[in-house]
Order: C-alpha cells, then sequence, then structure tokens
C-alpha cells in the first residue's frame, strides 16, 4: 500500500494526522512544514520537545495542532516524592539489585523533576494554545529504560518503570486534561486491563466532565473484542490506526472492522514530517477499503451523507472528537429502572 499516488491538494487539506512526532527528528525544515498540505497533531512527550512542539505550533498555526503531555517512556524521570534527592529517586523506583547495571546509566539519567513541576508546565502550554491537547501520555508494561535514548540501535537495561508510577502520572496529567476540557492521545502498549481499569475508574470519577472531552487511542492494539466493550461503556473514546505501528499485525482489519464507523481516526505516528502525509494516506486507504468506503480524488461539495467518501467520514469524525461533549453512555433496562425507583423513592421521602 505504501508510495499509493497521493489525491488533489483540494482533499488532502481535510486529511487530519491525529498522532505524530514531528519534533523528534533531527530538524524540520520551513521547506517541509510549507510543502506539507495536511493537518498534523504534533506530540509531546518529554522535557526537551515541549518547547519545541510549541515552536512548530506558533510558526504554523493552520497546520499544527500542539499536544503537550509526558509520555510513560519518560515517566520515571518525575518524581512523586519532593525532595528525594536523584539516586533516592531512581533507586527506589527501579528497585535496584544489579549495581553495576545501575551504575552504567546514572550518568545518562536526568534529575527528576517534580510530578508538580510537570503540571505547571503542561498547564501553562495547554493554556497558551485553546487548541492544544494532552499528549502523548500513558501506559506501558512492555517498556525497559535504555542506556543511551539517543543510541541507535538502543541497547535495554532490565528496568521498568513499576505500573503504579506510570498510573499517578498518568492520572495527574489526566485530571488536569478534564478541569482544562482538553482531549487526549493516549498510548496503551501491553497494559489493555491497565487501560480499561483506568478508564473506568476516570468515568466514574469525573461523571459528566468526563464525557465532555474525547480520548483516542492512537495506534490502538486492543482486540476487537476488547474494543467493542470499551467503545460501549465509554462514548468518548476514539481509536486510531498508523501503518507503522498497527501495519505490522493483521489484527488491524479485525479491529476496524469491530470499530464503529464514526469513531475511527487515522494517524502516522512518524518523526518525519515529509512521510506523514504518505503515511497518513495510507491507513486512510485501509480504512476505506476494509469498510467499503469510495475515496474522493477532488474536493466537491457533498452534502448527503450516504454518499460520503472515506476522506469526509474521517473529517466528520475528526469534528467530533474535537469538540467532545458526548453524550453519556445509555444505562442498561435493569440499571434505568433502580435509577427511576430511587428517584421516586426520594421524591416519597420529601
Amino acid at each position: 500500500m505504501s508510495g499509493v499516488p497521493l489525491p488533489d491538494e483540494s482533499v488532502l487539506q481535510h486529511v487530519v494526522d491525529v498522532h505524530c512526532h514531528p519534533t523528534d527528528a533531527p530538524s524540520i525544515s520551513p521547506e517541509s512544514m510549507d510543502k506539507l498540505q495536511i493537518t498534523i497533531c504534533a506530540m509531546g512527550s518529554r522535557t526537551s520537545d515541549q518547547v519545541l512542539v510549541k515552536k512548530l505550533a506558533a510558526s504554523y498555526p493552520k497546520k499544527v495542532i500542539p499536544c503537550f503531555g509526558y509520555h510513560p517512556w519518560f515517566s520515571h524521570c518525575i518524581t512523586l516524592q519532593p525532595g528525594a534527592t536523584k539516586d533516592e529517586h531512581y533507586r527506589r523506583l527501579f528497585a535496584v539489585e544489579n549495581f553495576d547495571e545501575y551504575q552504567a546509566i546514572y550518568n545518562t539519567l536526568p534529575q527528576p523533576v517534580s510530578i508538580a513541576e510537570v503540571i505547571s508546565e503542561v498547564q501553562a502550554n495547554l493554556e497558551a494554545f485553546p487548541n492544544a491537547m494532552l499528549g502523548e501520555v500513558g501506559l506501558d508494561r512492555a517498556f525497559r529504560i535504555p542506556y543511551d535514548y539517543a543510541a541507535f540501535p538502543r541497547e535495554l537495561t532490565s528496568f521498568t518503570v513499576p505500573i503504579d508510577h506510570q498510573l499517578a502520572i498518568l492520572e495527574a496529567q489526566v485530571d488536569l486534561a478534564v478541569k482544562l476540557r482538553r482531549n487526549i492521545s493516549l498510548h496503551s502498549v501491553k497494559a489493555q486491563m491497565n487501560t480499561t481499569e483506568f478508564l473506568n475508574r476516570m468515568s466514574q470519577r469525573h461523571g459528566r466532565n468526563w464525557s465532555k472531552i474525547s480520548i483516542d487511542l492512537h495506534s490502538c492494539g486492543l482486540s476487537p473484542q476488547l474494543w467493542r466493550d470499551m467503545e460501549k461503556k465509554h462514548n468518548n473514546v476514539f481509536l486510531s490506526l498508523s501503518t507503522i505501528i498497527n501495519g505490522r499485525s493483521s489484527n488491524h482489519i479485525s479491529l476496524i472492522q469491530a470499530c464503529s464507523p464514526n469513531r475511527i481516526l487515522v494517524e502516522s505516528d512518524f518523526h518525519d514530517v515529509d512521510m506523514c502525509t504518505q503515511q497518513t494516506w495510507d491507513m486512510l486507504l485501509t480504512v476505506a477499503r476494509t469498510n467499503g468506503w469510495i475515496v474522493e480524488e477532488v474536493w466537491t461539495s457533498e452534502v448527503d451523507p450516504a454518499k460520503w467518501g472515506a476522506v469526509r467520514r474521517l473529517e466528520e469524525n475528526w469534528r467530533q472528537f474535537r469538540a467532545g461533549d458526548h453524550q453519556a453512555p445509555e444505562l442498561s433496562k435493569r440499571k434505568k429502572k433502580k435509577v427511576e425507583e430511587w428517584i421516586s423513592e426520594s421524591n416519597t421521602d420529601s
């Protein structure tokens, strides 16, 4: 599928790459950004790239939707114990037993920042850009700390970040997103049940305010059945897929089939902005082919939704995602009856 010719510019202007990492590239040339014909959601993931995302969005406000947040791969750089020294923080977090391995990476580990500092920074950035999202944030049970993050290929240590620590970092960021009513791009790897339980807990904690924002499970790797269950329970959760991640497995076809047509989005998850358009378009074609949708070659004013092509359908999904304010999931007949009985009893007592 890769390398399929791109459509007319009038069509590409309606395509959104809902998740990419352009600031991870060594540099982004003005020529590349000038040539970019789609809209991209540029993710932040660690301390060093928050300002890069901010600068990119300020320079290209019509093409870039900034996303600020801390990825689970960098959650070890955040401390929940203010005042702890660098050594105390990492020894406690990694439950160090292999001291030779720990000493080998100690100098590459940054001075940890407090969760309060992180939330203050993310809040300031989100408030500076009214269209900004929280991202990339999430959970990852497969990740191990590398000896050198910048090296290629990366050599990994045996150290992992405890899931409870990841959850605390994620929870603080999501609470902020709900407070500011900002949508979220969520990472989940080898953490299906943790993610499901987390979303359920956030829904219970925030109630109606939870339904006011949207959550995108990016490069979603859930099983089709688990996605169906999640989709029924959370009317504000969307699914986005990429060729670079999901294209490695045939599971993404059954996932597209399991997803409601109005809850799917597309992404590149790419760091090279010159490749974001092609990668996003390739996934769009996969979604279109799987769902039997036509694909627009040029843009026309089509008002009948029954005749919409894949680009217009996905653009509408993105509009709904950005708008938020979703209807809360309907109660089952049994739960609805209990609520009605409770209301009736309350009125009688009063």
